[in-house]
């Protein structure tokens, strides 16, 4: 959401509450100039791993990459990193998951036959921030590849960044698919992202060029997602949604 100083200044509680389900971007003539976030308190993970919470041994715990590889290497269960914390990714809810089949459909049939590919998670994606040396790994819902091809290490793991991610939103990820995750797609060089949330039925659209925001677009019920990377992608938000 993007709103104007003046506008954070007369209605800053307004905001301060709306930040725990988005970030908000505050702009000074149309240009952004900073970004109210929420805040999530390591503290609140203890002793066991949940979604959402440090996976370690307790809370606060921060780990390496490489330390993060030991930690998951044969385990079966999803994980994400992300600023040196570990999440566990839980099962996600129906809704959730006729979501992602209904978008999962339109992106097969949309890139069938052309270069790149579409992938559903679990799938690991590796980005680096380049300027702090930092690697996180992700999970996205969907993501669209046009590398995958020559982005495969040897054991046959995606080494590339995706052009065009979605994360569909569930209770637990909320904050942090607004937040952390948006820093993560933005500095790792993705050009789009979609953070689609089934409660409000709504699609917030974000388009990155050489690492910095040009676009977010919020898109309603009965309105159409148009793709800004890729000319000629779009679907509606009744056929998202669409139980």
């Amino acid at each position: 959401m993007k709103v104007s100083a003046t506008d954070m200044k007369n209605y800053f509680g307004k905001y301060l509450k709306k930040c725990e389900e988005e970030a908000i971007f505050i702009t000074k003539n149309e240009r952004i100039i900073a970004k109210l976030s929420h805040y999530e308190d390591p503290s609140d993970g203890y002793l066991m791993i949940k979604e959402g919470s440090a996976a370690y041994t307790y809370s606060g715990k921060r780990v390496t990459y490489e330390e993060f590889l030991k930690i998951t290497e044969g385990n079966e269960e999803r994980y994400e990193y992300i600023d040196g914390e570990v999440f566990l990714l839980s099962s996600p809810g129906m809704k959730h998951q006729i979501v992602l089949s209904n978008m999962a459909r339109i992106l097969l049939n949309w890139f069938n036959g052309k270069k790149c590919r579409v992938f559903a998670a679990p799938f690991d994606v590796t980005l680096i921030n380049v300027e702090i040396e930092n690697k996180n790994v992700v999970q996205p819902d969907l993501l669209i590849s046009c590398d995958y091809n020559e982005q495969r290490n040897e054991k046959d793991r995606y080494t590339g960044i995706p052009a065009l991610v979605v994360e569909i939103l569930s209770p637990q990820t909320r904050s942090r698919d607004h937040t952390k995750k948006l820093n993560v797609y933005l500095e790792g060089g993705v050009s789009e992202y979609w953070v689609v949330d089934p409660k409000k039925q709504k699609v917030v659209q974000y388009y990155f060029v050489e690492k910095q925001m040009t676009e977010m677009i919020s898109y309603e019920y009965q309105d159409i997602v148009k793709s800004i990377h890729f000319e000629g992608l779009e679907m509606s938000t009744a056929d998202i949604f669409n139980d």
